[in-house]
C-alpha cells in the first residue's frame, strides 16, 4: 500500500512540476538558473521516500566559480538526493534521448542542460569541445557523472575521462560530490534513514596536461571513494543509533 501510495504522490508531483516548470521556462529558455531551481524542487521528494538528507559544503562553496561538478550515479533515487546539492548556474550533460521522455524531457532542455548522443562515438567525443565552448559563452558550471552510468550497489564505477579532459582544456577546477550509498532504500518502507551528500573542495586541474587526464581522473576517484566509505560508515552510526 505504502509502495502505491508513493509511486502515485511522485508521478503527480513530476507531471506537475515539469509540465508547469516547462510553461515557466518558455518565457526564458535555455536559462541556467533554471536547473538548480527545479533540481531542489524534485529534491524535496526525499521526504516523500522517507530520506533524511543531509547536505555538506565547504566554506566559500558558493564562490567556486566555473567549474565541472562531478558526482557519483547509484540510480534513480539521485533525482531526490544528489539534486539538492546543485548549485546555481549550473546545467547537466545527460543523455540526448532524455528529450524524449514525456514532460520530464521537454523541461530538461528547456531549463539549459546539455545533450550529448553517447551512442554515436564521434559526437561523444564531441562533447569535449560542447563543454569548453559553453564555458567560454557562458557564466555556467557543468554538473557530469564521471561514472557514465547507474552504478546500482557495485560501488564507485571506473571512471570516464571525458569530464576531465574537458575541465583541463576549459581550464576550471573540479568539485567532486559525494553521496552515500542509497541501494538498500525500500518504497514500502517509512523511514529510508539517512543519507549525506557531501561537496568537496575544489580540485586545481592547471597543474595537468591532456597527457595525465587519467591521472587526474583516478586521483579524483581516490578522493571520492574515501568520502563514500567515510560516509557510509557515518550513515550506518546513526541509523543504528535510531533503531
Amino acid at each position: 500500500m505504502l509502495l502505491i501510495l508513493r509511486a502515485i504522490i511522485v508521478t503527480v508531483y513530476c507531471l506537475l512540476v515539469s509540465f508547469f516548470g516547462s510553461l515557466y521556462c518558455l518565457f526564458s529558455p535555455r536559462n541556467p538558473r533554471h536547473v538548480a531551481t527545479f533540481g531542489h524542487l524534485f529534491g524535496r521528494l526525499s521526504t516523500v521516500f522517507g530520506i533524511q538528507v543531509e547536505l555538506r559544503k565547504p566554506a566559500g562553496a558558493d564562490n567556486n566559480g566555473k567549474c565541472i561538478y562531478i558526482a557519483n550515479h547509484q540510480n534513480n533515487y539521485d533525482m531526490v538526493t544528489v539534486s539538492n546539492a546543485v548549485q546555481p548556474r549550473t546545467v547537466t550533460v545527460g543523455k540526448k534521448s532524455l528529450v524524449w521522455i514525456p514532460f520530464f524531457g521537454q523541461l530538461y532542455w528547456l531549463t539549459g542542460n546539455l545533450l550529448i548522443d553517447r551512442d554515436n562515438r564521434a559526437k561523444a567525443h564531441g562533447t569535449i569541445a560542447q563543454v569548453v565552448d559553453a564555458f567560454k559563452k557562458q557564466d555556467i558550471s557543468i554538473w557530469m557523472f564521471p561514472e557514465g552510468t547507474r552504478s546500482r550497489g557495485r560501488g564507485l564505477l571506473p571512471f570516464k575521462t571525458g569530464a576531465f579532459h574537458a575541465a583541463i582544456a576549459a581550464g576550471v577546477p573540479i568539485v567532486p560530490i559525494c553521496v552515500s550509498s542509497t541501494d538498500k532504500i525500500k518504497l514500502n518502507r517509512w523511514n529510508n534513514g539517512h543519507v549525506i551528500v557531501e561537496m568537496l573542495e575544489p580540485v586545481d586541474t592547471s597543474n595537468y596536461s591532456k597527457e595525465q587526464v587519467r591521472e587526474l581522473a583516478a586521483h579524483c576517484r581516490e578522493l571520492m571513494k574515501a568520502k563514500i566509505d567515510q560516509l557510509d560508515a557515518e550513515v550506518a552510526k546513526l541509523d543504528a543509533a535510531k533503531k
